[in-house]
Parts: structure tokens; sequence; C-alpha cells
């Protein structure tokens, strides 16, 4: 089975329902690490070590965030900038990561209808998400569709269970023998048919 690493990035996780309900289905699933980089760096001081350690242990990665002016939480860029070292991660010799499956988990207070050429934030979360993207490619990886969870604010406890459910389904499924070639057409891999609530 393949391990999972969910590099969970949230300043105001505690106020986080959405997230909460999330992170509470796959804390203690198999083969899954939760690194919470908040709690275990709250000076911003990354052990780049460790984390390449925890990269190198793990075959799916995750960028799990809210979605912070069109961004991540500050933490996640330091931990790209500090981590993801050139002749490591990238470079003629940085072929530590090539092959890893990558992709982010959001979550949003704005809804879907909003992220698009005419809504208020003008573009796709996936315009939004191209830094990733482009990181992820220029390691080698295979990057992947996001997970989003959108409109936070007005989801129910049953909308948020669903949303949980299709997160634990969907590490399940990359986790097996899954062939991830199949996704690349869908805008979030919240659409996957083979995510049933």
């Amino acid at each position: 089975m393949k391990k999972v690493l969910i590099l969970f990035a949230h300043p105001k996780f505690e106020k986080s329902r959405a997230n909460a309900a999330l992170i509470d289905r796959l804390k203690d699933k198999t083969h899954v690490t939760f690194h919470d980089l908040y709690e275990h760096y709250p000076n911003f001081h990354i052990n780049v070590q460790r984390e390449q350690e925890l990269l190198v242990e793990h075959e799916i990665i995750i960028w799990h965030h809210p979605l912070y002016w069109y961004s991540s939480p500050a933490i996640l860029k330091q931990w790209k900038d500090m981590v993801l070292e050139f002749n490591w991660a990238y470079g003629p010799n940085g072929k530590v990561l090539q092959n890893k499956t990558i992709f982010n988990v959001i979550t949003t207070g704005g809804s879907r209808e909003v992220y698009c050429s005419e809504g208020y934030n003008t573009y796709t979360i996936n315009e939004f998400l191209r830094p990733f993207e482009q990181t992820a490619n220029l390691c080698g990886m295979n990057y992947l569709p996001p997970f989003a969870v959108m409109g936070t604010h007005n989801l129910s406890d049953q909308d948020l269970s669903n949303y949980a459910n299709q997160y634990e389904q969907l590490i399940d499924m990359l986790q097996s023998d899954f062939n991830s070639s199949k996704v690349t057409n869908y805008f979030f891999l919240n659409d996957l048919e083979s995510l049933t609530v």
C-alpha cells in the first residue's frame, strides 16, 4: 500500500470546521502521515533534513491548506523554499521526487461559481494553483487536479461529512494500484464518478 504524506498548513486550524471534518477522518488511517506544519514549526524554523526524509518515505504527497489571498498560508511557501533544494528536488542531480504523486487539497470561503472568468475572482482555482503545478513539474512529480471544498461558510454538517467521505475514498483509491493518468482531464478530483457520498 502506498504511503501518503499530508503536509497540512492552516494557521487557524482550531476555527476551521471544514478542515477539522476532513482531517478527523484521516488522522488515524493506515499508511497516512498527518504533518501539521504550523504545529511543528511555530517559528518557521523548518528542519529541512527531516522534511526531506518524510518526502522520501512517502509515494503520495498532499499540500492541504486553505486558499489564502489566492495562494497558501505563508508556512507552505517557506516549506517549498527551504525543502525543495537544487540538486535534491530538481536540477541535474535532483531526482529524489521524480514520479511521486502530488496534489492540493484546498478549502475556500468562496463558492465554485466565483472562481471563473465570469466570477468576481476572475480566475479558476486551477489557475491560482499554477505555481504548485509548476513546482511539481520542475521536480518531475505527477501533479493531479486539486480536491476542493468550496463555499465552506455555507456547508452543513452533512455536506462536510460527504466531503470527508470523498477525501477518504480518494486516499484509498490512490493508495491502491489506481492509474492516476485517468484523472488529468478532471477539473477537481471531487468530480471523479468513483467518489460517492
